[in-house]
C-alpha cells in the first residue's frame, strides 16, 4: 500500500480542491486504475483534456523522443515544434497567427489584453468595454474570472477590472442594449461548459458576429473546452459557421501535457509588438511537439466524423437509460461534449451522482449543481462507451 493517501491531502495540500477518495496511479485508454487496482470506466478524460484517453502510444513515443532532444529554451528562441505546431493550426483555423501560454486561462487572458490593445492602436483608450455572458466560464486570473459571469468564484478578492458588462446567454436583444463604441469585444464560449452544457444558437452567435462587425469590436470564442474535436469539429466555430476574430484554445492540445493557444489574424496579432506580452514557458518544444501529434490525430475528418457519431450513439443510451428512470429533464450537447441535466427533485445533487459512479467504478463530471457532465475520451470505443453505461445504469438504479 502506498504511503500517500487521501488523508495525504488533507495534510499537505491547500484545501482549493476536494478531490475524490480514490487516488488514480494508472490508465490506458478510457480505462483508469486506482492504488487498489480497482479500475474505472473514465467518461470525463480529465475534463475535455484527455482526448486521445490516457498514454496514448503515438503521443507517448513523441513525449519519448522530444524529451531526449530539447524541453525547454526561453522565447528568446524559438523551435521547430513550436513552428510546426503553429503551422498546423494555421492551415486547419481561420488564424494567420498563433500564440502559445500554458493553460486556459492564459489563453483568455492573451485574448482579452489583445482586444483592448488592438482597441487602443485603432480607436483610443475610450474603447475599452468587453461583453461577456452570466454563468460563463474562462479562467481563474483576476482578469479572467471578472470576466467569467459567476460572481461566487470573482467575490472576495477585492476590486475587480472596470469595464465588464455581463448579459444573459443567447439573448442578442441584452447584448444590444449595451453595446456601444465604446466596447472593445465580446467573449463568449460556443457551449457554456461549467454552467450545464448550453450550446449557443446559431443565430445568437451570428447575431454577435453581425453586431461586432457594426461596432468595431472583436468577437472572442473561448474553445478551451469546445475544441480540438471535442464537438465533432476541430473548433466549434466550424460547426456552427461563425469565424471569431480570435480564439482561445487549450485542455485537448496536448492530451494532458500543459499547453494553449491564442488565435487571431495578422492584422490584430500586430498589436502584440516586442515585449507587450510573454510567457516564459508557452510554446515549449516538448508540448508542442505533443501538440503536433495530437492535431495531426484528431484534424483528420475520419477522426472527426467519428466523434460525431460516437456523440450521438452516446446521447441516445443516456436517452434509454433516462426512459427506464426518468431522471434527465433533458440530455444536449455536440459531439463528445454531453450534459444531463436532472430532475428538479435532484437539483443540486449533481456531485452526488458523482460519488456513487465512482463507487460503481465510473468517472463523471458535474457541470454546476444540477447536470451531470460526460467529456469521454473522443476515440472512446463503443465498447467502452456500453460498458460505462452499464455502471451508469447500477448507479441511477439507486436514485430511482
Amino acid at each position: 500500500m502506498s504511503q500517500y493517501t487521501r488523508q495525504t491531502f488533507n495534510e499537505v495540500m491547500i484545501q482549493n480542491y476536494n478531490p475524490a477518495n480514490f487516488i488514480p496511479v494508472k490508465g490506458k485508454g478510457s480505462r483508469v486504475w486506482d492504488q487498489a487496482g480497482c479500475e474505472y470506466i473514465d467518461f470525463t478524460s480529465g475534463i475535455a483534456v484527455n482526448a486521445l484517453g490516457h498514454c496514448h502510444d503515438e503521443v507517448v513515443a513523441v513525449l519519448k523522443e522530444q524529451g531526449e532532444k530539447l524541453w525547454h529554451s526561453s522565447n528568446w528562441f524559438t523551435s521547430e515544434t513550436t513552428l510546426a505546431l503553429g503551422e498546423k493550426l494555421v492551415a486547419n483555423t481561420f488564424a494567420e497567427r498563433v500564440m502559445f501560454a500554458n493553460s486556459g486561462a492564459e489563453a483568455n487572458e492573451a485574448a482579452l489584453k489583445l482586444a483592448r490593445r488592438y482597441a487602443v492602436d485603432h480607436f483610443g483608450a475610450q474603447k475599452y468595454n468587453i461583453i461577456s455572458f452570466k454563468q460563463s466560464f474562462h479562467g481563474r486570473t483576476l482578469f479572467t474570472v471578472s470576466v467569467g459571469g459567476q460572481p461566487k468564484y470573482s467575490d472576495g478578492f477585492g476590486p475587480k477590472p472596470a469595464g465588464i458588462i455581463h448579459v444573459p446567454f443567447n439573448n442578442l436583444d441584452a447584448v444590444k442594449a449595451v453595446i456601444d463604441d465604446h466596447t472593445c469585444a465580446i467573449i463568449v464560449e460556443p457551449i457554456q461548459g461549467e454552467s450545464g452544457v448550453i450550446p449557443a444558437t446559431k443565430a445568437f452567435l451570428q447575431g454577435l458576429r453581425n453586431l461586432c462587425d457594426q461596432y468595431k469590436a472583436l468577437l472572442i470564442f473561448d474553445e478551451v473546452q469546445t475544441g480540438v474535436g471535442r464537438t465533432g469539429a476541430l473548433y466549434a466555430y466550424q460547426k456552427f459557421g461563425v469565424t471569431p476574430d480570435i480564439l482561445t484554445s487549450a485542455k485537448a492540445l496536448a492530451n494532458g501535457f500543459p499547453i494553449s493557444a491564442m488565435m487571431t489574424t495578422s492584422k490584430i496579432a500586430q498589436s502584440f509588438a516586442p515585449g507587450v506580452h510573454g510567457t516564459t514557458f508557452g510554446g515549449n518544444p516538448l508540448a508542442c511537439a505533443i501538440g503536433s501529434k495530437v492535431v495531426d490525430i484528431i484534424a483528420d475528418p475520419a477522426f472527426l466524423a467519428n466523434v460525431n457519431q460516437m456523440g450521438e450513439f452516446f446521447k441516445s443510451e443516456l436517452r434509454k437509460l433516462n426512459e427506464k428512470f426518468h431522471l434527465f429533464s433533458d440530455v444536449r450537447g455536440e459531439g463528445l461534449l454531453i450534459g444531463a441535466e436532472l430532475i428538479e427533485k435532484y437539483h443540486g445533487k449533481a456531485g452526488e451522482f458523482v460519488t456513487a459512479c465512482a463507487e460503481n467504478g465510473l468517472m463523471i463530471l458535474v457541470a454546476g449543481a444540477n447536470v451531470l457532465r460526460f467529456a469521454p475520451a473522443l476515440n472512446i470505443t463503443k465498447e467502452d462507451v456500453l460498458a460505462g453505461i452499464s455502471r451508469l445504469e447500477k448507479t441511477l438504479m439507486q436514485f430511482n
